[in-house]
C-alpha cells in the first residue's frame, strides 16, 4: 500500500510539474518612443523578437517630422533611421531588467543651411549648400525594461554609434545618438 501511495503521489507532481512547461510564453513586442516625439518631433517605433529569457533581437524606423530649418528647440540631424538591434537581458526574470544593446544604423543625414568656408579664391567667401549624407554606424546602448502581467511594456535606453560609412562627408555627424523611453505591448 506505502509502494501505491508513493506511486500515485509521483505521478500526480510530475503532472503537476510538466503543466508548468506548457506555459505560454509571449515573444514579440510592439512599442512607440515617446521621448523621442516629445523632445525631438519625430516618430520611432520598434519591433522586438524575444529570442530566449536572456536576448532578443529587433529593428526600430525613426522618421524625423521637423524641420531642420526651424529653431524649434532640438532636433536629429537624421532625417531617416534604420536600426537591427540585439539585446543582452541580466535578470532572472524572462526579457526583463537592465539589458546592453549593440546596433547598427542606415541613417540619412540632411543637413540644410550648412555653412563652410571656401578658400579659394577669396578666404572670407561662405557658400551656402543643401544636401544630405547616406550613413551606416554600429554603435551600444544601455537601458531598462519593465513588463506587467497583461503585457504592457515600458522601456528607457541611452547610446551612441559612430557612422563608419559616410556618403557625404560635409553633411554628415560622425555620431549619432539612441535615445528613447517607450511604451508598448507584449505578445
Amino acid at each position: 500500500m506505502k509502494n501505491l501511495i508513493v506511486i500515485v503521489f509521483l505521478l500526480v507532481t510530475g503532472i503537476i510539474f510538466a503543466q508548468n512547461d506548457n506555459v505560454l510564453i509571449k515573444k514579440n513586442e510592439i512599442k512607440g518612443n515617446a521621448f523621442n516625439i516629445i523632445v525631438f518631433k519625430a516618430a520611432d517605433f520598434s519591433y522586438e523578437y524575444l529570442i530566449d529569457s536572456e536576448s532578443s533581437v529587433g529593428a526600430s524606423i525613426l522618421i524625423n517630422l521637423q524641420d531642420s530649418d526651424s529653431d524649434n528647440g532640438p532636433y536629429y540631424n537624421e532625417e531617416f533611421a534604420f536600426t537591427p538591434f540585439y539585446r543582452r537581458y541580466f535578470s532572472s526574470k524572462y526579457a526583463w531588467g537592465f539589458f546592453l544593446e549593440t546596433f547598427g544604423m542606415i541613417n540619412v543625414q540632411d543637413e540644410y543651411d550648412s555653412f563652410y568656408y571656401d578658400y579659394v579664391p577669396y578666404p572670407e567667401a561662405t557658400i551656402h549648400s543643401d544636401g544630405n549624407s547616406t550613413n551606416v554606424a554600429l554603435g551600444i546602448s544601455i537601458g531598462g525594461k519593465f513588463v506587467s502581467e497583461k503585457g504592457f511594456v515600458f522601456e528607457f535606453f541611452g547610446g551612441a554609434g559612430r557612422n563608419v560609412y559616410q556618403s557625404d562627408e560635409v553633411y554628415s555627424t560622425e555620431l549619432v545618438p539612441r535615445l528613447g523611453a517607450s511604451f508598448g505591448y507584449r505578445w
